[in-house]
């Protein structure tokens, strides 16, 4: 019996990249987009598809198995039975666009098939979360290469997930949102970011001196700082260190910034009436937004679809 549960997307709010080279993050859970794995007794070129795509993934499991590589005890065969059945993943998650398409997939798989499952709950131990999501993080690498196995973790939990470092990560209680004129909103680029070359060019670059300095020194400051001011409802930090931020990713992350919106992004810096930044490893997908003045920023992205997530 598949569980009825739902599988929400997330928003990694802070900590884009960084969160490998040991900067905090922030991700929340995002409830417009979900996915449940489902029987079709009747199925589309879609859940055929999706079938298709979970046996790969299955193959790649059934691997780091022979090897002795899979990190949790998973029942591979009942797997391959339910496959077999016609089972999907139904899905409301654009793909590639930074909201956890595949870090849904890997919770469900991990919470109907484990047998030696961590139990979602928020009280869980530091040691426990570190460990699902160490766990998460090689299910996951499958779709990305390289993977946190922060994704995987929000969608399970359905709760926003705070990491402090790599060895201190717990849920966090978020501000209550306001009906304030400041806001963060989501805009759809309406492309789809490829994630995994996106994380080997970050690789790459991490290898030179300067690059790696920047991650330690400013991204860091100003990621943490952002984290903070924003878990303690202090706007105006917030966004003083955002656009501290966002001109560091405009210079440092280009290939990660879609062309067309690399003009977009150094207005809103010089105009402060917006301040962009990643929303996941980018490439397209969706970008986030930070305003002191919803309505102010609207006017000046006019054309542009955005969705405003939480108000302050």
């Amino acid at each position: 019996m598949l569980k009825e549960s739902l599988y929400y997307s997330k928003i990694l709010l802070f900590g884009e990249y960084g969160i490998i080279h040991d900067s905090m993050g922030l991700s929340i859970p995002y409830n417009d987009y979900n996915g449940k794995l489902l029987f079709s007794a009747t199925p589309d070129a879609s859940s055929k598809d999706s079938n298709l795509k979970l046996e790969k993934f299955l193959l790649h499991l059934e691997d780091l198995e022979a090897k002795g590589k899979l990190p949790c005890v998973l029942d591979l065969k009942k797997f391959r039975e339910d496959l077999n059945k016609g089972m999907h993943f139904d899905s409301s998650i654009p793909q590639g666009f930074g909201v956890g398409s595949s870090g849904a997939i890997v919770a469900a798989i991990y919470d109907n098939y484990s047998q030696d499952k961590i139990a979602s709950d928020a009280n869980m131990s530091n040691e426990e979360f570190i460990g699902l999501k160490k766990i998460f993080g090689t299910l996951e690498s499958y779709y990305h290469g390289k993977s946190s196995g922060l994704d995987p973790l929000i969608c399970y939990l359905n709760l926003p997930v705070l990491i402090k470092s790599k060895s201190e990560v717990g849920t966090v209680g978020l501000p209550d949102t306001s009906t304030g004129k400041g806001a963060i909103f989501l805009m759809n680029t309406g492309s789809t970011g490829k994630t995994q070359p996106l994380v080997q060019h970050f690789m790459e670059r991490c290898k030179e001196e300067g690059f790696r300095k920047m991650l330690k020194g400013q991204f860091k400051k100003y990621n943490d700082a952002c984290i903070d001011a924003f878990l303690n409802k202090k706007s105006k930090p917030l966004l003083t260190n955002m656009k501290g931020l966002s001109k560091i990713l405009l210079e440092h992350f280009k290939p990660m910034i879609p062309q067309v919106y690399h003009k977009l992004w150094q207005e809103g810096i010089d105009s402060n009436a917006y301040y962009l930044k990643l929303c996941g490893s980018g490439g397209g997908g969706f970008i986030l937004g930070f305003t002191e003045d919803i309505e102010k920023a609207k006017s000046k992205l006019q054309g542009y679809p955005l969705n405003v997530i939480h108000r302050f």
